[in-house]
């Protein structure tokens, strides 16, 4: 990748105006939040319908549809735990502006979405994690060769598979942000993609600190070589402090009027 790819988090059934949306196929509040995160410089929409056991196949056929007809084919990121979902979200995606990313395998329960994205010529993003959290970058790398041979074993490119480190709350695991970051720094140095909910760095702080804290973090990651994230692109100081990284790191030739690329 050259320029910092955002993915944009806002269409998710854990917001109760989208789920609502998703429930009564309701295209209005889908397309209005899609607008906002495109128009503020998101690169894929993020398109989380939860579980949707029983009809999340239909559902994720009517959102995938939806958004592609409506933004000329803007790439998704299919975001939910049902597997069936995710293979009908593929069967009616147009490619033109990028491959669907399936979002997401794990070294557990869900590793057979690694097969999934194989057999489907999909981007996946991969969790280095298993049954919990890791414990340290030690175990963080033993899941992330286990997915990525997984991954090469069913043919697929390295970077179509982009790592997630698994970005931890600060509020109650201070000690261990350095660690993450270090690992960043381990899976660039291998040449491999990564990205991550950054947010969920922030989570349980007061509204005013988020974006100070989220925008501070994704400077130390994209300065050790994270490639993209799951974030909110209407947050103007965490795009600004993208942007400006982007050109710190050459990805993007400076002009005064970089911050409107």
């Amino acid at each position: 990748m050259a320029k910092f790819v955002t993915i944009g988090e806002r269409l998710s059934t854990t917001a109760p105006a989208v789920n609502k949306a998703f429930m009564e196929r309701d295209p209005e509040p889908i397309l209005k939040r899609a607008k906002q995160q495109l128009d503020a410089g998101a690169v894929y929409l993020d398109v989380n319908i939860g579980p949707a056991d029983g009809y999340g196949e239909d559902l994720m056929k009517w959102a995938v549809q939806l958004l592609q007809s409506e933004f000329d084919n803007v790439p998704l990121a299919l975001d939910t735990s049902n597997k069936a979902a995710i293979e009908a979200g593929i069967s009616v995606y147009n490619r033109s502006k990028g491959k669907p990313i399936v979002n997401s395998a794990d070294a557990a329960g869900r590793i057979e979405n690694i097969d999934l994205a194989a057999a489907n010529d999909a981007i996946v993003i991969a969790l280095c994690n298993g049954e919990g959290i890791a414990a340290d970058n030690d175990e963080r790398m033993g899941y992330l060769t286990m997915l990525l041979e997984r991954g090469l074993e069913h043919g697929m490119a390295e970077t179509d598979m982009w790592f997630d480190p698994l970005f931890l709350v600060v509020k109650g695991m201070q000690d261990k942000q350095m660690e993450v970051l270090e690992f960043i720094k381990m899976i660039s140095d291998m040449g491999l993609n990564s990205t991550g909910g950054l947010s969920n760095n922030s989570n349980g702080m007061p509204k005013n600190i988020r974006p100070i804290m989220d925008s501070a973090l994704v400077a130390m990651a994209m300065m050790n070589g994270l490639t993209s994230a799951i974030v909110n692109p209407n947050d103007l100081r965490l795009m600004e402090t993208i942007k400006s990284c982007d050109v710190f790191k050459g990805n993007t030739l400076y002009a005064d009027s970089y911050l409107e690329l």
